[in-house]
C-alpha cells in the first residue's frame, strides 16, 4: 500500500473531474492518495457535483491556519542549514527568472516546508503533481527540504507551464506524460533533466459514467442541427472560430444551434465577455454560453447533441473530445498538438485545420448530411476509448511507477 499526496493546483477547477476519476481508480489499485493544493479555485468554476466533497477532503498549502503554520517553520527548522543550502542552490541555478523571480522562489520555498510538514504529519512515502509550473516548484523545494521525492505529470507543452523547467524535472523521481509526442518534445528539451524512469499515461474517462441511455440519433435535416462544444472559455480554445464556423453553417440554410459549455479562469469576469461581445456585434445566431456545468448535466448536453465539435488552437490530448467520443458522439475537431494519437481521421472522428473556420464549417455540413456516416463515426469512437482511454489507464501507470516499474 502506498500512501502519497497529490497535488492538483487550485482544485477542483472546472476541467479537474479527470483527477477525480483517476482518485477513485487508485483507490483500487493499492494507492491511498490524499488531496493537496495550492489555492481555492475561484468561484464560478467549481460546478461539479463532487465539488464540496472534494474541497473538504482537500488540504490548501495557502490557508492560513496555525497549526499549518506551525508546521512549515518547524519543517524549515528541522531543515536548517542544509535543506535550505539546497534551495538556496536551485534559486541561484534558476534559468529564466529576474531578480524578482528568484524572491518570488523564497515564497515558493517557504509552501515546500509548508507541503513536507503535511507529508511528515500524514505518513505520505511521495507526492505526486499534476502540473509543472509552480506546483512543481513547491514539491521541489518540499524534496530538498525533507527529502520527499515527488513525481511529474505533464499535461501540455513545457512552454506552459513557465521557466526554470530544468531544475524542476532534475529532482523529480519520475514523470509522466499525456502523449508520445509530447514525450519526445520534452525529453529533446530538457537533454540531461529529463528523468530516467518516464511513462506514456493519457488522460481517460469513466467508461461506465460516460454511457447514453438511449441510443445515438443523427440529425436528419428536420428541426435544428445541435452542436456542442466543451472548453475554458480561451482563446486558444478557439471558441470564436467555431462560432465563425456556425455562422457559415447558418448561411448555407442549415437551423445550426451551438451551445458552449465552460467558463472563463476568472468565474465569468474574463474571456466570457469578449465572447459575448463577439456574439453582441457580429449577430450571431444561436449560440449559448452555458458556464461550468456539472459533469452529469454535461452528459446530459453531450446525449441531446448531434455533433460535438472543437477548434482549439492547440490541444495537449483533450478529455472533453474524450468524453464525447465514450457517449457515442461524432466529433468533429482540430488537429492541433496531440489530439492525432486520440481521433483517426475518418475513422473516429474528423479533423480540420486549427484556426480555419470555413473547413470547420464545411466538415460539420458534410457530416450533418451524412447521418450514416455520423453514427459510424460516433460508435467506433467509443470503441477508441474502451480501448485505450479509460480513466484507470493513468491510474495504473502512477500505481505501477510508484512500485518502481516502467521506464
Amino acid at each position: 500500500m502506498h500512501r502519497i499526496g497529490y497535488l492538483v493546483p487550485e482544485f477542483p477547477g472546472q476541467t479537474h473531474s479527470f483527477f477525480w476519476r483517476e482518485l477513485r481508480a487508485l483507490a483500487g489499485m493499492e494507492v491511498e492518495a490524499e488531496l493537496v493544493s495550492t489555492r481555492r479555485p475561484a468561484r464560478g468554476v467549481n460546478a461539479h457535483d463532487w465539488g464540496a466533497e472534494a474541497m473538504a477532503r482537500t488540504v490548501y498549502l495557502t490557508d492560513r491556519d496555525g497549526a499549518s503554520i506551525a508546521g512549515a517553520v518547524a519543517a524549515i527548522a528541522r531543515a536548517f542549514p542544509g535543506g535550505w543550502i539546497r534551495c538556496l542552490g536551485s534559486i541561484r541555478r534558476a534559468q529564466g527568472l529576474d531578480r524578482r523571480g528568484r524572491i518570488r522562489l523564497i515564497a515558493l520555498a517557504v509552501l515546500g516546508g509548508r507541503l513536507a510538514a503535511l507529508a511528515r504529519a500524514r505518513g505520505w512515502s511521495h507526492v505526486h503533481v499534476h502540473s509543472c509550473a509552480d506546483s512543481a516548484h513547491i514539491a521541489m523545494f518540499a524534496r530538498q527540504l525533507s527529502g520527499l521525492s515527488y513525481s511529474l505529470t505533464l499535461h501540455g507543452p513545457l512552454g506552459d507551464y513557465g521557466p526554470n523547467q530544468h531544475e524542476k524535472w532534475r529532482h523529480a523521481t519520475f514523470a509522466l506524460i499525456i502523449t508520445r509526442q509530447l514525450h519526445a518534445a520534452t525529453a529533446e528539451a530538457l537533454g540531461d533533466a529529463f528523468p530516467a524512469r518516464t511513462g506514456i499515461a493519457p488522460m481517460g474517462v469513466d467508461l461506465d459514467d460516460f454511457r447514453r441511455t438511449a441510443g445515438y440519433s443523427p440529425w436528419r435535416g428536420a428541426g435544428p442541427l445541435r452542436i456542442l462544444s466543451c472548453g475554458r472559455l480561451n482563446p486558444g480554445k478557439g471558441h470564436a472560430d467555431l462560432i465563425a464556423a456556425v455562422g457559415i453553417v447558418r448561411a448555407k440554410g442549415i437551423d445550426a444551434r451551438l451551445s458552449i459549455c465552460g467558463e472563463d479562469e476568472g468565474g465569468g469576469g474574463g474571456y466570457r465577455q469578449v465572447l459575448t461581445a463577439l456574439i453582441a456585434d457580429s449577430g450571431a445566431v444561436g449560440v449559448t454560453l452555458l458556464g461550468a456545468v456539472d459533469e452529469h448535466v454535461l452528459r446530459g448536453h453531450l446525449e441531446a447533441a448531434h455533433i460535438f465539435a472543437l477548434a482549439s488552437l492547440a490541444e495537449p490530448l483533450g478529455v472533453a473530445i474524450m468524453e464525447a467520443m465514450a457517449m457515442e458522439l461524432p466529433v468533429v475537431v482540430t488537429g492541433a498538438g496531440g489530439v492525432p494519437e486520440l481521433v483517426d481521421d475518418g475513422i473516429d472522428g474528423v479533423l480540420v485545420p486549427p484556426g480555419d473556420p470555413r473547413a470547420m464549417a464545411a466538415q460539420l455540413i458534410a457530416l450533418a448530411r451524412d447521418p450514416a456516416r455520423a453514427a459510424e463515426l460516433g460508435a467506433a469512437g467509443r470503441r477508441k476509448i474502451a480501448a485505450g482511454f479509460s480513466s484507470t489507464r493513468g491510474a495504473a501507470m502512477l500505481a505501477q511507477m510508484l512500485d518502481g516499474g516502467a521506464a
